[in-house]
């Protein structure tokens, strides 16, 4: 199990207003996400806030910033394989990011953590193939990109707020999932809760999560290169090959059992392609 509910998915038909040996066990699903606002309270947790995603109805004013990039949805069947990005340039890579992130609404740290995370998965799993825009595709619906309600992303990668999802309490649509970290990561000593710009579960976190800069700190999943790094591990192990149709599809059914959501990340996917295209 790697997430819990997710934020609304921002998908659109048209321009959005403002406003290693076996597969991890799959999540725990969410009915209903794209119907999913947020309802905020806030817990004092070290230094910093919580935010905290309710399920509640849709609350236009949710929305910290209005997204200009449209990522028009894409109906695919299961199983179709993903477009493949054209590569990241080796040279002015700095450039190249600013542009993607500038045509895309995504932080430019973030779109790094990304890259960084399919170079370190090429290298210590060549046969998964995953790419950057997989992780972009995950990172979109699940937090637009650590952007979620307002929340930024540090130059160090931290994000500004944590973000904490709902608790995982056995109410109308999520699933009862009794704490497993004691709070350490979610704030709550009762119910688990999904965190991080990538929504994993404190379990599944502690199975997976790996530290990117090799400081010998506990990995964070609210920083974007570790959650990064930590889902191309855990989408490699559930999916195999996901340059395949169906080692892709298994990976991101694995993340999340819900054909709407894969579809939601196949868009994003398509998407961020084109623009690679785009931009060459």
């Amino acid at each position: 199990m790697a997430a819990s509910p997710t934020p609304p998915p921002t998908t659109y038909p048209e321009a959005p207003q403002p406003g290693p040996t076996s597969s991890p066990p799959p999540r725990p699903r969410l009915r209903g996400v794209g119907r999913v606002a947020v309802v905020l309270a806030v817990l004092v947790l070290g230094a910093g806030f919580v935010v905290f995603i309710r399920s509640a109805g849709e609350d236009p004013s949710s929305r910290a910033r209005p997204y200009r990039f449209v990522v028009p949805a894409v109906s695919v069947a299961p199983g179709t394989a993903v477009p493949t990005p054209r590569p990241v340039p080796t040279t002015d890579r700095a450039a190249w990011l600013e542009r993607m992130a500038d045509r895309t609404d995504m932080p430019v740290r973030t779109v790094q953590a990304y890259v960084e995370a399919e170079a370190r998965t090429r290298t210590a799993t060549p046969g998964c193939n995953l790419t950057w825009i997989t992780l972009a595709g995950v990172g979109r619906v699940e937090s637009h990109h650590g952007l979620y309600n307002g929340t930024e992303v540090g130059p160090d990668g931290d994000l500004t707020k944590p973000i904490v999802g709902v608790p995982l309490d056995g109410s109308p649509g999520v699933q009862a999932i009794p704490d497993t970290d004691q709070g350490r990561l979610d704030g709550d000593p009762v119910w688990d809760r999904a965190v991080g710009s990538m929504q994993f579960l404190p379990s599944t976190w502690t199975r997976w999560s790996q530290r990117s800069n090799g400081d010998g700190r506990p990995a964070n999943p609210q920083n974007v290169d570790d959650a990064a790094l930590t889902a191309a591990r855990y989408l490699c192990a559930s999916g195999g090959d996901l340059a395949t149709g169906q080692g892709w599809w298994k990976a991101i059914l694995t993340y999340n059992a819900s054909n709407k959501y894969a579809r939601d990340v196949y868009s994003g996917v398509d998407a961020y392609a084109k623009k690679t295209v785009e931009l060459g």
